[in-house]
Protein backbone atom coordinates (compact mmCIF):
# COMPACT_ATOMS: atom_id res chain seq x y z
CA UNK A 1 0.00 0.00 0.00
CA UNK A 2 2.95 2.31 0.71
CA UNK A 3 5.59 2.74 -1.37
CA UNK A 4 8.41 3.39 0.73
CA UNK A 5 8.99 3.41 5.00
CA UNK A 6 9.51 6.79 4.60
CA UNK A 7 5.70 7.60 3.40
CA UNK A 8 4.95 5.51 6.32
CA UNK A 9 7.16 7.85 8.33
CA UNK A 10 5.24 11.16 7.42
CA UNK A 11 2.15 9.63 7.40
CA UNK A 12 2.20 8.15 11.24
CA UNK A 13 4.06 11.93 12.57
CA UNK A 14 1.38 13.85 10.64
CA UNK A 15 -1.42 12.04 12.23
CA UNK A 16 0.87 12.36 16.15
CA UNK A 17 1.00 15.95 15.39
CA UNK A 18 -2.74 16.32 14.64
CA UNK A 19 -3.53 14.51 17.95
CA UNK A 20 -0.94 16.63 19.58
CA UNK A 21 -2.22 19.82 18.36
CA UNK A 22 -6.07 18.14 19.09
CA UNK A 23 -4.86 16.95 22.74
CA UNK A 24 -3.28 20.72 23.43
CA UNK A 25 -6.23 22.24 22.54
CA UNK A 26 -9.13 20.54 24.21
CA UNK A 27 -7.79 18.67 27.23
CA UNK A 28 -10.66 17.83 28.98
CA UNK A 29 -11.93 15.57 25.40
CA UNK A 30 -8.15 14.05 25.78
CA UNK A 31 -9.39 13.26 28.92
CA UNK A 32 -12.69 11.66 28.60
CA UNK A 33 -11.25 10.09 25.42
CA UNK A 34 -8.64 8.45 27.38
CA UNK A 35 -12.10 7.14 29.75
CA UNK A 36 -14.06 5.85 26.55
CA UNK A 37 -10.92 4.09 25.49
CA UNK A 38 -10.12 2.31 29.02
CA UNK A 39 -14.33 1.66 29.08
CA UNK A 40 -13.82 -0.13 25.40
CA UNK A 41 -10.73 -1.58 26.69
CA UNK A 42 -12.32 -3.32 29.64
CA UNK A 43 -15.41 -4.23 27.50
CA UNK A 44 -12.95 -5.97 24.88
CA UNK A 45 -11.68 -7.67 27.82
CA UNK A 46 -14.45 -8.68 29.44
CA UNK A 47 -15.53 -10.25 26.14
CA UNK A 48 -12.34 -12.14 25.59
CA UNK A 49 -12.64 -13.32 29.65
CA UNK A 50 -15.78 -14.68 28.70
CA UNK A 51 -14.95 -16.59 25.24
CA UNK A 52 -11.79 -18.32 27.66
CA UNK A 53 -14.23 -18.89 30.51
CA UNK A 54 -16.23 -21.26 27.65
CA UNK A 55 -13.26 -22.76 25.56
CA UNK A 56 -11.95 -24.40 29.42
CA UNK A 57 -12.04 -27.80 30.08
CA UNK A 58 -12.50 -27.85 33.45
CA UNK A 59 -14.75 -25.72 36.10
CA UNK A 60 -12.23 -23.82 37.72
CA UNK A 61 -10.26 -21.38 35.19
CA UNK A 62 -14.59 -21.32 33.80
CA UNK A 63 -15.11 -19.55 37.10
CA UNK A 64 -11.81 -17.42 37.26
CA UNK A 65 -12.76 -16.38 33.39
CA UNK A 66 -16.12 -15.53 33.64
CA UNK A 67 -15.55 -13.58 37.59
CA UNK A 68 -12.61 -11.33 35.59
CA UNK A 69 -15.47 -10.80 32.51
CA UNK A 70 -17.66 -9.57 34.99
CA UNK A 71 -15.10 -7.16 36.35
CA UNK A 72 -14.06 -5.86 33.72
CA UNK A 73 -18.07 -5.24 31.96
CA UNK A 74 -18.33 -3.23 35.19
CA UNK A 75 -15.18 -1.35 35.16
CA UNK A 76 -16.52 0.02 31.36
CA UNK A 77 -19.85 0.52 32.57
CA UNK A 78 -18.47 2.73 35.82
CA UNK A 79 -15.64 4.22 33.65
CA UNK A 80 -18.72 5.44 31.04
CA UNK A 81 -21.21 5.66 33.95
CA UNK A 82 -18.96 7.93 36.63
CA UNK A 83 -15.95 9.61 34.14
CA UNK A 84 -14.66 12.25 37.00
CA UNK A 85 -13.69 9.54 39.35
CA UNK A 86 -12.45 7.38 36.56
CA UNK A 87 -10.28 10.10 35.65
CA UNK A 88 -9.50 10.48 39.56
CA UNK A 89 -8.44 7.22 40.03
CA UNK A 90 -6.09 6.83 36.46
CA UNK A 91 -3.95 10.11 37.79
CA UNK A 92 -3.46 8.29 41.56
CA UNK A 93 -2.19 5.47 39.43
CA UNK A 94 -0.21 7.72 37.45
CA UNK A 95 0.85 9.53 40.47
CA UNK A 96 1.68 5.89 41.97
CA UNK A 97 3.75 5.00 39.48
CA UNK A 98 5.78 8.35 38.91
CA UNK A 99 6.58 7.80 42.67
CA UNK A 100 7.75 4.01 42.79
CA UNK A 101 9.47 4.63 39.66
CA UNK A 102 11.13 7.61 40.86
CA UNK A 103 12.33 5.71 43.89
CA UNK A 104 13.68 3.18 42.37
CA UNK A 105 15.27 5.20 39.81
CA UNK A 106 16.53 7.30 42.68
CA UNK A 107 18.09 4.13 44.29
CA UNK A 108 19.66 3.11 41.16
CA UNK A 109 21.85 5.93 40.93
CA UNK A 110 23.89 5.07 43.93
CA UNK A 111 24.37 1.57 42.26
CA UNK A 112 28.39 0.85 41.71
CA UNK A 113 29.42 -0.32 38.30
CA UNK A 114 27.67 2.30 36.72
CA UNK A 115 29.83 6.16 35.24
CA UNK A 116 29.37 9.17 37.26
CA UNK A 117 26.85 10.61 34.17
CA UNK A 118 24.82 7.81 34.32
CA UNK A 119 23.86 7.84 37.73
CA UNK A 120 23.43 11.39 38.24
CA UNK A 121 20.56 11.00 35.39
CA UNK A 122 19.21 8.31 37.52
CA UNK A 123 19.12 10.47 39.85
CA UNK A 124 17.86 13.44 38.48
CA UNK A 125 15.06 11.62 36.41
CA UNK A 126 14.20 9.37 39.95
CA UNK A 127 13.87 13.01 41.70
CA UNK A 128 11.32 14.33 38.60
CA UNK A 129 9.25 11.46 38.86
CA UNK A 130 8.86 11.83 42.38
CA UNK A 131 8.57 15.46 42.26
CA UNK A 132 5.54 15.01 39.66
CA UNK A 133 4.05 12.05 41.42
CA UNK A 134 3.55 14.35 44.96
CA UNK A 135 2.31 17.29 42.36
CA UNK A 136 -0.58 14.65 40.92
CA UNK A 137 -0.89 13.43 44.40
CA UNK A 138 -1.37 17.20 45.81
CA UNK A 139 -3.50 18.14 42.94
CA UNK A 140 -5.26 15.47 41.19
CA UNK A 141 -7.55 17.76 39.26
CA UNK A 142 -5.11 19.77 37.75
CA UNK A 143 -3.04 16.36 37.21
CA UNK A 144 -5.59 15.18 34.44
CA UNK A 145 -5.70 18.13 32.36
CA UNK A 146 -1.88 18.24 33.04
CA UNK A 147 -1.49 15.14 31.28
CA UNK A 148 -3.85 15.77 28.41
CA UNK A 149 -1.39 18.74 28.05
CA UNK A 150 1.97 16.37 28.46
CA UNK A 151 -0.05 13.72 26.17
CA UNK A 152 -0.29 16.15 23.51
CA UNK A 153 3.63 17.54 24.08
CA UNK A 154 4.57 13.92 23.53
CA UNK A 155 2.62 13.45 20.28
CA UNK A 156 3.63 16.39 19.07
CA UNK A 157 7.55 15.61 19.05
CA UNK A 158 7.08 12.28 18.63
CA UNK A 159 5.44 13.21 15.26
CA UNK A 160 8.01 15.73 14.00
CA UNK A 161 10.59 13.14 14.93
CA UNK A 162 8.72 10.85 12.82
CA UNK A 163 8.33 13.45 10.34
CA UNK A 164 12.12 14.07 10.30
CA UNK A 165 12.75 10.71 9.75
CA UNK A 166 10.67 10.07 6.89
CA UNK A 167 12.34 13.28 5.38
CA UNK A 168 15.18 12.50 6.09
CA UNK A 169 14.90 8.47 4.66
CA UNK A 170 13.60 10.24 1.10
CA UNK A 171 16.87 12.30 0.98
CA UNK A 172 19.29 9.97 -1.61
CA UNK A 173 22.69 9.12 -0.15
CA UNK A 174 25.71 11.57 -0.31
CA UNK A 175 23.16 14.16 -0.42
CA UNK A 176 22.35 14.81 3.20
Amino acid sequence: MFKSGSTVFVLRGVLAVIVGILAISWPGITVLALVVLFAIYAFIDAGVQTMRAFSSRGAGPVIWHLLLAVVGFLAGVIALSWPAPTVFVLVIVVAAWALVGGFAEFFAGFRSGESAGTRALFILAGLVSVVFGLLLFSRPGVGALTLALLFGLYSLVYGFSQIMAGAHDRIPAGKA
